[in-house]
């Protein structure tokens, strides 16, 4: 995957997270949702870097089709790259939301089982997709 193909499934990604988020907390919890907008688009900024960082190391000790990557590979790859961001996150949202670490990091984990869920079906969706669309531009013996 080129470094411009890792930045847009990023951007995407972060896009449809961020949305859905704030929707879900703005359901779940009393804050203002401009509070929880600004919140959530300083976590996705974060998760956006870390997004590249965890997936370019993880190709790494992961090698081979993406489209192939076990269940378990699928489960790992998330919960660790959940696991390295909740670090980072639960601080930033007591901070931006004024509220103690431990509403922060319940209103956190809340999120990130959400978002455990959706990298899953997102990354999954993605690489099936991708990799339909690079079979389709590569041409078949058949068609030489």
């Amino acid at each position: 995957m080129s470094r411009l193909e890792r930045l847009f499934h990023a951007i995407t990604f972060e896009v449809l997270a961020v949305s859905l988020s704030i929707i879900g907390l703005a359901i779940f919890t009393n804050h203002d949702i401009n509070l929880l907008s600004g919140t959530m688009i300083v976590i996705a900024t974060i998760a956006m870097i870390w997004n590249v960082i965890f997936n370019w190391a993880f190709d790494k000790f992961v090698p081979g089709k993406k489209e192939k990557r076990s269940w378990i590979t699928r489960v790992n790859h998330v919960l660790l790259f959940e696991a390295g961001l909740l670090f980072v996150t639960v601080p930033v949202m007591a901070y931006i939301l004024k509220v103690g670490l431990w509403e922060a990091l319940v209103m956190d984990i809340g999120v990130t089982i959400f978002i455990t869920i959706y990298a899953f079906v997102f990354n999954l969706a993605y690489d099936h997709i991708r990799a339909w669309l690079v079979e389709r531009r590569t041409p078949s013996i058949a068609q030489l």
